[in-house]
């Protein structure tokens, strides 16, 4: 068996108003093989090229959170405990999945709540006959509010076994609480309070001064909303279709007031694009590591703060009316002001831009559909804070282009999108500018003997810039490509598909807090390259 240790798993940039966190480790090099001619029952644990999340020199605390063995839809349920011997005073907390699966077995979905806060949301690795292990790290410090107290746990990687699907998920989960000692400080700018939208009804504290939304939105459950960016409106002969075509929003409204909006990422799971041999070594960006979309919602504080229930929606627009598909797991994060027991304020500005979205549709012996989408929001507000008046303005434009070819029986099958979200906050003197663009560029055929082809090619890349006083105070650039080569006989037994594939990935941070550059290539579901730049 050619197992090895999974060197680094899912971490990386986190772009938040006000925020701006990297991580900067020394990746190992990998031992290189000579890969097979063709896929095997056997390859290569995944891995990705991103890094793992850094941590301090500083006594450190274990606790497992979850260990169980995912068979069907039966939620792991248990109970958590912040450890003693760590205190209270943390720099970081890092989660840890550690998983394991042999035989075969479908993508899965999975979350994981601590109190009904969703902390981790993830999706899984197909596996080889012979089994593979693999994990996921992700920092969780942002939820000290609530580690720092007992609480339950629930956990589901949904899953179906039988005699054809036999994969069963084992995994274990562990928090690792690393103290603030000495040169290391306790994590700064952590929400005093978070709390999960449960419903659509929220009371914050009448003395919030900063109010974060995170949604976990994924399109997902096998029907066409997992594919979403290849819908087509009903005229069009497709497989999958949506009104409106392909432009997804996801939205958040205050009492029934539009308050954010975001691009959703669009992640591509481990079976996607018809070819899981794509993803067998290298899952797609953000797959194992799903990360929430941030609503920076602080010009809505002041009519939050009134001490009554307000009606906090999350929405996908887009979305066929009655259909499924969409999971949008909310937490509002809040940050409170220790000099006042009330901050007073309201909202001062609100201005929106007409919705875009045309898909037309071109029919011939190539089918052909051309989508342009967009949206833009600007909210402000001011707050009466123990340290003055704090004006705060959030400005978000949304853009999407994409064409989509097919031809009869979806044959090729052939898309090339573009998704942008340009955000800029500016909260007093300090503005956070940031610029988000995702790519995809890819193909299907099947050809001769039913030999089934996809190369495809993804992008996540961000620049963000925090301005204070007018001087530069911090800077990142982040760039994650992937791209993939696979093919394999559709139709007959594992066995008998002759698979080959190459992949590639080259994750690149760097900015004011240094570098990180790795670069993964497999073939054949061998690691042939791993090289760190800096």
């Amino acid at each position: 068996m050619r197992h090895h240790k999974v060197m680094s798993m899912i971490g990386g940039l986190v772009l938040a108003a006000g925020a701006l966190l990297t991580a900067h480790p020394a990746a190992a090099q990998a031992p290189y093989e000579t890969p097979p001619p063709e896929f095997t029952s056997d390859w290569h644990d995944p891995v990705t090229a991103a890094p793992p999340v850094a941590r301090p020199d500083t006594p450190s605390c274990e606790v497992t959170l979850a260990e169980a063995q995912f068979r069907d839809f039966t939620p792991y349920r248990g109970s958590y405990a912040p450890p003693k011997e760590c205190g209270t005073r943390w720099n970081k907390v890092v989660l840890r999945l550690e998983g394991n699966v042999k035989g075969r077995q479908y993508d899965r979905l999975g979350y994981l709540t601590v109190g009904g806060v969703e902390i981790f949301r993830t999706s899984t690795p197909q596996p080889s006959p012979d089994g593979i292990a693999w994990s996921v790290e992700k920092d969780v410090t942002r939820y000290r509010d609530t580690l720092s107290r007992p609480q339950p746990v629930e956990m589901l990687i949904g899953n179906v076994v039988n005699e054809t699907y036999t994969g069963v998920f084992d995994v274990r989960v562990t928090l690792t609480f690393y103290t603030a000692r000495g040169q290391v400080k306790p994590a700064a700018d952590t929400p005093d309070r978070v709390l999960p939208l449960d419903s659509t009804s929220l009371t914050t504290p009448r003395n919030t001064e900063r109010v974060l939304a995170e949604v976990y939105a994924t399109g997902s459950g096998g029907g066409c909303e997992e594919y979403w960016y290849l819908t087509v409106p009903d005229a069009a002969p497709y497989s999958c279709k949506a009104t409106d075509g392909p432009y997804r929003e996801v939205q958040v409204s205050v009492d029934g007031r539009l308050a954010g909006i975001a691009a959703p990422f669009p992640t591509v799971w481990t079976g996607g694009w018809s070819n899981p041999f794509l993803w067998y070594v290298t899952p797609g960006p953000r797959a194992f590591d799903i990360r929430p979309i941030v609503y920076d919602l602080t010009p809505f504080a002041g009519i939050l703060n009134d001490g009554r229930a307000h009606r906090v929606e999350v929405s996908v627009v887009g979305v066929p009316a009655g259909q499924t598909g969409w999971s949008t797991p909310t937490n509002i994060l809040l940050w409170q002001d220790e000099g006042r027991a009330v901050v007073t304020g309201a909202l001062d500005r609100h201005e929106e831009t007409a919705p875009r979205s045309s898909s037309v549709y071109t029919a011939g012996a190539e089918h052909r559909l051309d989508t342009d989408g967009g949206h833009a929001l600007t909210v402000a507000g001011h707050l009466n804070t123990s340290h003055g008046r704090v004006d705060t303005t959030v400005t978000r434009t949304l853009g999407h282009t994409s064409v989509h070819r097919w031809a009869e029986s979806e044959n090729p099958d052939a898309l090339t999108a573009r998704w942008t979200d340009d955000e800029t906050v500016t909260a007093g003197r300090t503005s956070t500018r940031t610029h988000r663009t995702y790519t995809m560029d890819g193909e299907t055929t099947v050809g001769a003997g039913d030999r089934l082809r996809t190369v495809l090619s993804l992008g996540d890349r961000a620049d963000s810039v925090v301005v204070r006083d007018g001087e530069r105070a911090a800077f990142s650039y982040l760039d994650d490509t992937y791209r993939g080569d696979a093919t394999y006989t559709t139709g007959v037994p594992r066995d008998q598909r002759h698979a080959v594939g190459t992949t590639s990935q080259r994750y690149r941070l760097y900015g004011s807090e240094g570098c990180y550059d790795r670069t993964l290539r497999t073939a054949q579901g061998t690691v042939t390259e791993d090289r760190l730049r800096c």
